[in-house]
């Protein structure tokens, strides 16, 4: 079996939001939405304060309870773990957008533009608008195409960049690794056994499949 999972190490980012801007380039998402976005957290009591970056979104849960609500069935996982919206399914009812414990999910209800109405559409905006996005739920979809179209090539996500998540790919200090958790030679698989790790909010059941590596391990 294949489970595609996403490895933060907090140790490395710089909070530099490239992937933030990788995500939006590569997936052409309207202004105001961030697939993929990086939180700034302040820990600590003075004088001894951290700061730490994190990022987030869609968390592929292994139960996710977006798909669970959707009433269209346009939510579904795929055999590799990635939590996907079917498009012509999806009915826009926003139930997944409530159920979704990592605030991951959007919708868009009209075309928008960075600079507004009055402004117009920039050229890129304009070329790259894609309709069936709106007034339906959209997030991270772990770039399943480039993952399928690398697949199909003989490619090996997480390792050859052509089959890897943007955000991925445009981490400068390479925070962010991605692959086959049930491949035990996979970086992701290493980066995990040799570092202590945690989930967010895995008290909830949902088993979400973006890992934070803080520390190494004991």
């Amino acid at each position: 079996m294949t489970k595609y999972v996403l490895v933060a190490d907090l140790r490395r980012c710089v909070g530099c939001q490239t992937c933030t801007a990788a995500c939006k380039n590569s997936n052409a998402t309207a202004p105001g939405i961030q697939w993929r976005k990086v939180l700034d957290v302040e820990t600590g009591t003075y004088p001894d304060v951290r700061r730490s970056f994190l990022p987030v979104g869609c968390m592929h849960c292994d139960d996710p309870p977006c798909m669970t609500v959707c009433p269209s069935t346009a939510t579904k996982k795929r055999d590799d773990g990635i939590v996907i919206i079917d498009y012509d399914l999806c009915i826009g009812c926003a139930y997944c957008a409530v159920a979704c414990p990592y605030q991951a999910r959007f919708k868009v209800k009209d075309r928008l533009s960075a600079y507004g109405e009055a402004a117009g559409e920039m050229s890129h905006e304009a070329a790259r608008f894609d309709q069936a996005l709106i007034g339906v739920a959209q997030k991270c979809t772990f770039c399943a195409d480039r993952i399928d179209e690398g697949l199909a090539l003989g490619l090996v996500p997480g390792k050859d960049w052509q089959a890897t998540p943007a955000c991925v790919n445009s981490c400068i200090s390479s925070a962010l690794q991605f692959g086959d958790l049930d491949d035990k030679d996979s970086a992701v698989s290493r980066l995990l056994a040799e570092n202590q790790s945690s989930r967010m909010h895995e008290e909830l059941g949902t088993g979400p499949n973006i890992y934070y590596i803080w520390d190494d391990a004991p």
